[in-house]
């Protein structure tokens, strides 16, 4: 069966080749001497966020408030539309056995506008009554509970959605979280982490709760991502295939990798959470293929400016779910995040792209392998792509030529990700032109390579995506 596939797959790429006709020539230098930034292991994401926007109004039913455990209200009078509502410690400790069972490691956010009081510009003002959060930090920690982190609050930076904190307060009370961790996991063998803010990016509010929390008082600095807009917008498809608007969040990620290495923190950052366009996103859009020119682009730029890790909205729920809310059928976007995770390594490498703007170029050492892995992808829908890849940059013809040669004899395995049909819209991805979809326990097909003369460019077929890993590519930063 795997032998059918590979050939099926090798069938595919030359009857792609045949209908290239005359495709323009691209060159993408890859630096190999150094890394020029490093992900986490599980760069994408492998945690469990609870939290979002109630979360700021919960409280832990561990019997410190002394008050009855009550189910959020809906009240359209109230903030983010719900009255205060109660986790009892029964449903906690179900959560927790699923936790256990599923192996998922958990970041919970915690109540940070608890104690606060409003103030006359929509702001909330006061310390963070932080005994009730405390008092579910001991009851978990007493169970045995594995929490990966704890974060504070959820999109209280900057100008808020729905309100907001200063950043000065907030690290008075980031710095109390830390101890309450620090005395609670005393003397166990692992600690969780700190996070926050759990936020939009603002460059002097993060700055300032960065600058009073260093050097060790906060672990992550977590920010969101929604920079397509709302989810009812009706171009969305324009924005994820317009170069020039994918690298409008360039300037987010550099920033804060800026203050990151100036402050003086021990700090890292982390995006947590990120579904691209707000309000549960846009169906047959951020559920379909189109939606991976976007992740994918995501996920290379911020691992670029030293993310450690990335975490998706969601898993599932709302339109942009990696899986069907309907089906529990992987949407593309799980498939792309699957081959992400085996194919690109830790450390991230430079790439310089030449021949067209419309091709979004990046690198890594290879996962668990020599060599390299190059993702290519394609916004264009009139174009394919020669891509010659070399070494250390892009030089001369010459030097296109003198690389080629050097892989002459060698192989590199190809992933050639595409819409069923052409259809960007379409909810089903194509690997190597092989629909990729479950079998009829549930199980994920296999994810087979076409194997290609390493000697030879990479065809980038218009409004594709390619993952190329090149085994004898010379990278001293990889070895």
């Amino acid at each position: 069966m795997v032998e059918l596939r590979r050939f099926l797959g090798g069938l595919w790429l030359f009857l792609a080749l045949l209908r290239l006709g005359c495709a323009a020539p691209a060159v993408a230098g890859v630096d190999g001497r150094r890394a020029i930034a490093a992900t986490d292991e599980d760069f994408v994401c492998a945690t469990l966020r609870l939290g979002g926007s109630l979360q700021d109004k919960v409280v832990y039913g561990t019997g410190s408030g002394g008050g009855p455990c009550t189910p959020f209200v809906k009240n359209s009078s109230e903030m983010f539309g719900f009255t205060q509502g109660c986790l009892p410690m029964h449903r906690w400790d179900e959560l927790n056995a699923f936790f256990q069972k599923s192996g998922a490691r958990i970041v919970f956010g915690l109540n940070a506008l608890n104690g606060r009081a409003p103030l006359p510009d929509g702001s909330m003002g006061g310390a963070w009554d932080y005994t009730n959060a405390a008092s579910l930090i001991r009851y978990s920690a007493s169970k045995g509970y594995k929490i990966h982190g704890w974060e504070l609050g959820n999109e209280l930076s900057g100008t808020g959605v729905g309100t907001r904190v200063g950043a000065d307060q907030y690290a008075a009370d980031v710095i109390a979280l830390k101890s309450i961790v620090d005395n609670v996991y005393q003397g166990k063998p692992s600690k969780p982490l700190v996070l926050a803010p759990g936020g939009f990016f603002d460059a002097g509010w993060f700055t300032e709760l960065i600058v009073k929390t260093r050097p060790n008082l906060m672990n992550v600095v977590t920010h969101h991502i929604y920079n397509l807009g709302p989810g009812v917008d009706t171009h969305l498809i324009e924005k994820i295939l317009n170069p020039t608007y994918l690298d409008g969040m360039i300037s987010t990620f550099s920033n804060l990798q800026g203050i990151l290495k100036t402050s003086g923190t021990s700090a890292v950052a982390w995006v947590g959470e990120s579904g691209g366009a707000y309000n549960s996103g846009h169906h047959l859009v951020t559920d379909t293929f189109v939606f991976s020119f976007w992740f994918l682009d995501q996920l290379g730029m911020s691992a670029k400016y030293d993310t450690k890790s990335y975490c998706r909205q969601s898993l599932i729920g709302g339109n942009y779910g990696l899986l069907n809310a309907a089906t529990f059928q992987p949407n593309p976007d799980y498939y792309s995040a699957l081959l992400w995770h085996r194919l690109m390594g830790t450390k991230v490498l430079s790439v310089t792209f030449s021949g067209t703007n419309m091709i979004r170029a990046y690198a890594h050492c290879a996962r668990n392998s020599p060599g390299i892995t190059l993702l290519l992808i394609n916004l264009s829908g009139n174009t394919t792509n020669q891509v010659s890849v070399t070494s250390e940059g892009v030089h001369a013809k010459n030097t296109v030529k003198k690389h080629s040669r050097k892989l002459a004899g060698s192989m590199r395995e190809e992933y050639h990700l595409t819409p069923k049909d052409g259809n960007l819209q379409s909810q089903v991805m194509l690997l190597n032109g092989m629909a990729l979809v479950t079998d009829a326990n549930g199980g994920i097909p296999r994810l087979e390579p076409v194997k290609v003369d390493a000697a030879h460019p990479i065809t980038v077929a218009a409004y594709s995506i390619v993952f190329a890993h090149i085994p004898n590519f010379s990278a001293p930063a990889c070895s």
